[in-house]
This record gives structure tokens, sequence and C-alpha cells, in this order.
């Protein structure tokens, strides 16, 4: 068991993240294992696999699997769908997450200030200091005159 807090607190963390990714990682072996036996079946396949899929592109954007493993997965369930010949061509343009439509957002005028406070006078905005470049220093040759010894005491 840990004595430092940090390391306390750093194991406390690591299970929840462990418990959290577990469950990521379940969802989507057991929707790779639905898809898989459902291809044996040949039974809603399309469905199934990209359900699986989707299981997988979740677990990899939360970080419970490699992006390269869960793409190698989707892989190998694709191929096996083509090689049953029951992939339609839609499963293949559509992406995995139905990709968002961006709205075109109308801009409002901008609100024109009302001028009911004439005493409060506005500050001049500060302006940015210029930063002038200082001229190279020059090199002196002269050497200073050397200190004056002082007698000690006696």
């Amino acid at each position: 068991m840990a004595n430092i807090k940090s390391q306390i607190k750093r194991n406390r963390q690591n299970e929840k993240r462990r418990l959290r990714n577990r469950d990521f990682r379940g969802a989507a072996r057991t929707a790779v294992k639905d898809a898989r036996v459902s291809l044996e079946n040949k039974q809603e396949t399309q469905a199934s696999v990209m359900t699986a899929v989707s299981a997988l592109d979740t677990a990899a954007q939360k970080g419970a699997i490699h992006p390269r493993n869960a793409a190698r997965r989707k892989s190998r369930l694709m191929k096996l769908l083509a090689a049953l010949g029951l992939q339609s061509k839609s499963a293949v343009t559509e992406p995995a997450a139905p990709a968002v439509e961006k709205k075109e957002v109308e801009k409002k005028p901008a609100k024109v200030e009302k001028e009911s406070k004439p005493s409060i006078e506005e500050k001049p905005k500060a302006e940015p200091k210029k930063t002038a470049t200082k001229p190279a220093a020059k090199k002196t040759t002269e050497k200073k005159p050397a200190a004056k010894k002082t007698a000690g005491k006696k």
C-alpha cells in the first residue's frame, strides 16, 4: 500500500479508469462477437456489423483500445462481410458515425449602445509600447587605472 498522498490519489484514478475502460472494451468485444455470429448465421449481418464498428470507434475514441487496433478489427469484419457478398453499397459509403451537418447561422446586427450618461468619459486606449533596438555597445580598449593600495594597520 502506498504511503505517499499523490500515489494514493494516482491509484484511485487508475482504478476508476480501469473500470471505465473495461466497460468500453467489453461492449466492443461483445458487439464484434455478435457480428461474427450473425455473419455465420447470415441473419441481420449488415446491422450487427455496423453496431460493432460503432462500438469499436467509441472504444478507440475513449482510449480503451488503440485506434489502429479498432481499425484492424473493423477491417476484418468488413472483409468477412464482403466475402459473404452481403455488403451493400450504402455500408461502404456511410461512415460509422453519422456526419453532423453544419447549419448556417445568421448573424444579428450589433446592438447600438445608448448614450444615457454623457458625464462618463471614455479613457483613451493605451498604445502598445514600441520596442526600440539598442545600439550595439562600443568596445573600449582603454584599461582601467589600478586600484590604490592602502597601508595596513600597524
